[in-house]
Parts: C-alpha cells; structure tokens; sequence
C-alpha cells in the first residue's frame, strides 16, 4: 500500500470547488482540506503500487484548473495502516534537541 499527501494549487479562487469535486471523483483520492483563500486542495492518495500512484498523480497533474501539484508526504508499507506512535516519534525529536529528555 502506497499513501501519499499531496497539495493542489488551483489556477483561479473559483475553480476551487470544481477541482475539488473532479480530483476527489479520481479512484483513491480524497480530499482532505480545502483552502479557498490560497486556492489549494490537500488530498490523499492510496495505491495498491507505487505505479499506480504515479498514475494518479498524473491524472491530478493533467486536471483541468490544476496549476501545481506537490507530493509532501509518501509512506509505502504493506501494512493497511501506518503504525505511527506519535508520543515517540516527538520524544525522539525532543531527546534530539535537549539530551536531557528521554525516548521512551
């Protein structure tokens, strides 16, 4: 299973909607967020393979009113949910930034 997040910039404020609607009508995508003030849509997109991933970011790519898309997370795993202990991950942070703190 592939998982990405990706932010869409829309080419007008009133395209946003449509996009949105077109984009989530995409197999695997949802959208997420939408942010009518900076014409963006945060989405998410799963894929079976990392080919079919890249399939589905074209189609977004290839969207009409769609200027840019980014790909800001990507997780692959073959697992069907990410096992993130988030309370760990920010101890590390911490430990990382004073060496008194501790990871549990």
């Amino acid at each position: 299973m592939n998982l990405s997040g990706i932010v869409i910039i829309v080419d007008r404020p009133e395209n946003t909607d449509t996009v949105a609607r077109a984009v989530a009508a995409l197999p695997g995508i949802e959208v997420t967020q939408i942010d009518r003030p900076s014409n963006r849509l945060v989405l998410v997109q799963e894929a079976a393979t990392v080919d079919a991933e890249v399939d589905g970011f074209r189609l977004l790519q290839q969207t009409a009113g769609v200027v840019n898309v980014d790909l800001v997370f990507h997780y692959v795993g073959d697992q069907p949910e990410a096992d993130l202990d988030l309370n760990a991950a920010l101890a590390c942070l911490d430990s990382s930034i004073d060496p008194t703190a501790r990871a549990h």
